[in-house]
């Protein structure tokens, strides 16, 4: 869709209820195409069919317009990994596989906005909102590890081994992102890797289940 076909149907769809909304989505759809730092609020507004100082009405300024991207994002992620798990059995391998590829189908699909998510650390302890909703992306992580070794979730080795599986995905993300495969010239079956992650980080529980 075209930013003209965007604005028509913001126009057309537009009320109250909906400003907050499609401001931030217009804005996410500007951080996409050219960053946190190279859009304007009177562009965004434009692509939202709403006048520019509408804006203000909900947002204080422009960082707080961000926020409200990065808040968005971090609630899309949380769903998209609870979707991706919802029908596998919760002991399976398979469900922890699932759990790694929503994480990186997010960021492949919205680098801009995994980028200024993650790249939002400053004050983070006050800021109840983002903590909030980082707890919740957290959450459907260790749930799913929880349920895979069954332990509680403040388990210690829950929080282990759910580390090793963040700092994999993570990590992947940000060399998918900047293009590191393409530029070495590596060739990876993400598939396979993250099969291999995850049987690497849970095959001993996988083992001692089929022994038993």
């Amino acid at each position: 869709m075209s930013v003209d076909e965007a604005t028509v149907v913001a126009k057309a769809g537009y009320h109250h209820g909906d400003l907050k909304a499609q401001l931030v989505e217009a804005v996410r759809q500007l951080v996409e195409e050219k960053g946190p730092d190279e859009f304007s609020i009177a562009e965004a507004s434009r692509r939202a069919g709403v006048s520019t100082a509408a804006p203000y009405k909900h947002f204080k300024d422009r960082h707080a317009i961000l926020h409200a991207v990065v808040l968005d994002g971090l609630d899309r992620l949380a769903d998209d990994m609870r979707a991706a798990i919802a029908d596998l059995p919760k002991t399976s391998l398979e469900r922890i596989d699932a759990l790694g590829q929503a994480y990186i189908d997010f960021a492949r699909n919205g680098p801009g906005v995994f980028r200024l998510t993650f790249g939002l650390t400053e004050g983070h302890d006050d800021d109840p909102e983002l903590m909030e909703c980082g707890r919740a992306c957290i959450a459907v992580l260790l749930g799913a590890v929880a349920d895979l070794l069954d332990r509680p979730m403040d388990d210690p080795e829950v929080g282990q081994r759910a580390y090793l599986l963040w700092t994999f995905v993570h990590g992947h993300c940000f060399l998918l992102m900047d293009e590191k495969l393409a530029r070495m010239e590596l060739r990876v079956d993400e598939t396979r890797i993250l099969s291999q992650v995850s049987r690497g980080i849970f095959g001993d529980v996988v083992t001692d289940r089929a022994s038993s």
